[in-house]
């Protein structure tokens, strides 16, 4: 399999950057968020093909659904919760399955988790500058049980299977949020 490689990194709702960007705690520094564990999403090219076609709408491209890095050589199925990257300087880390949204479909969101194609979020581990158009090096795969993909089925498809559920909530390195979903699914609320 080739590198993992950030296409292109996306900064303030969409616009684009070739330029060495800080990349922090909380996210890019032009697009800092709340919430840590979902610093920065990523989503893969190649699913652009797969919407352009199904939506039979050629505008949409990379960029469209909110993700701040366009990854290659990447998806649900090859990257894992906990995989650790080096970015550039940064450090960054895998937390959960994505949550894109696509302004002109309101009914976006879940036709992504009916496809599995979510993307995916990564907390930093360590700020630092990086810039678009050069590889991921992946430094620790910890749970390669857990790929997006699998969060993604035990998340939206088999809701009922309390086994798996109970299983990836035990998974240290999912986000807080999706572990605090599983365990009150697992609670029966």
């Amino acid at each position: 399999m080739d590198e993992p490689f950030v296409h292109k990194v996306f900064i303030k709702s969409g616009e684009q950057t070739e330029e060495q960007t800080w990349l922090g705690k909380t996210g890019l520094a032009q697009e800092e968020k709340s919430d840590k564990e979902q610093a920065v999403f990523a989503y893969p090219i190649k699913h652009y093909t797969y919407w352009k076609e199904s939506l039979a709408d050629d505008s949409i491209d990379m960029g469209a659904v909110s993700e701040n890095f366009s990854v290659l050589e990447m998806d649900e199925f090859t990257v894992c919760i906990g995989d650790t990257y080096q970015f550039g300087d940064a450090t960054i880390q895998v937390s959960q399955p994505g949550s894109p949204a696509l302004k002109s479909n309101n009914d976006f969101k879940l036709l992504a988790q009916n496809t599995g194609r979510t993307g995916w979020y990564f907390r930093v581990i360590e700020e630092g500058h990086i810039i678009s158009r050069i590889d991921l090096e992946l430094l620790d795969r910890p749970f390669p049980q857990w790929t997006v993909a699998a969060c993604n089925e035990i998340m939206h498809m088999y809701k009922d299977d309390l086994r798996s559920a109970d299983a990836l909530a035990s998974c240290e390195l999912l986000s807080t949020h999706w572990r605090h979903l599983l365990l009150r699914r697992l609670r029966g609320m």
